[in-house]
């Protein structure tokens, strides 16, 4: 399986029948980042029963990520019909009333184009097909939401592979960066044994009844903060962990999320048990570049 992308747009459009009475329809899917799969339709008045369609079929297509589905339809040949649902606008208009009535200051009056903006008040009316006509049209419609999934599914697979290159770029900056820490680490004990010298001597002479063995203790203990061997050695792990992930595909966003969290976990530990100025600076390279891995791993289905 290839790693894909939560971002990604398609379009599909065309028509059924035949002019005057041509119904000319578009579907338009666009996805973003989501921590789990969140579908939401937006569907004309008289397609209300494509709802469950979409919400049964995106998660063929989609593991994650917030997904928007749109469909428009227009009639060509046909003037559109409307009717004023007169039972909403009286209570529309007796609740104004009420609540004019109860108010200790003047309202001002309800304007026209507000009340024929609340849903439900203008309806639309759609010209009367038989059921065979209207099933015929509902598989051509339907059709062109497969199609429009399959081309959103492609574009979501193509961003994918960029990302995943984009992944192993960063994984590759992460192992040089370790093997450059490795090698400052080696120098490490030099650097400590020499500063802790340094240290004791000064003590020495601050007070000298201070005992060799308290002295050996704490420098056992400085030498043994100061080892990031185990840092090094979860880094490689992590990458190689990393790598198996992309290699396998399909949905690994949020595993490959929490390796991020990991790896700066290491980066962090690092550059606090660091005695150099050299593994700080390699530490904090590698905090940046995992945070840049991390960007990326965000928008991974």
């Amino acid at each position: 399986m290839s790693v894909a992308s939560m971002t990604g747009f398609a379009r599909t459009e065309g028509s059924v029948g035949d002019l005057p009475g041509e119904l000319r329809w578009a579907w338009e899917i666009r996805s973003v980042n989501g921590r789990s799969l969140d579908v939401r339709c937006r569907l004309p008045t008289g397609f209300d029963r494509f709802d469950s369609i979409v919400r049964a079929a995106v998660p063929d297509y989609c593991k994650r990520g917030n997904v928007s589905v749109t469909l428009t339809v227009t009639r060509a040949g046909t003037e559109s019909q409307v009717r004023i649902n007169r039972d909403l606008l009286d209570r529309l208009l007796a609740l104004v009333q009420e609540v004019q009535e109860r108010s200790v200051i003047e309202l001002a009056p309800p304007r026209l184009d507000g009340l024929l903006a609340v849903k439900g008040v203008v309806e639309s009316i759609e010209p009367e097909e038989n059921e065979e006509a209207r099933i015929a049209r509902d598989k051509v419609v339907q059709a062109g939401l497969t199609e429009a999934l399959d081309a959103l599914r492609r574009m979501r697979a193509q961003e994918g592979d960029r990302l995943a290159a984009l992944a192993r770029g960063h994984l590759d900056q992460i192992e040089t960066l370790r093997a450059a820490a490795a090698g400052a680490a080696a120098t490490q004990p030099d650097s400590v044994k020499a500063r802790l010298k340094m240290q004791v001597e000064a003590l020495l002479e601050a007070s000298p009844a201070l005992q060799p063995e308290r002295l050996a203790q704490e420098a056992a203990l400085l030498a043994t903060r100061a080892d990031v061997r185990e840092e090094l050695d979860r880094l490689a792990a992590h990458v190689t962990a990393a790598r198996d992930l992309l290699t396998a595909g399909g949905p690994i966003g949020r595993k490959f999320d929490f390796l991020c969290q990991e790896f700066n976990r290491e980066a962090n530990t690092l550059c606090s048990k660091s005695s150099d100025v050299a593994l700080t600076r390699i530490g904090l390279d590698l905090k940046a570049t995992i945070e840049q891995l991390r960007e990326q791993v965000q928008n991974i289905e």
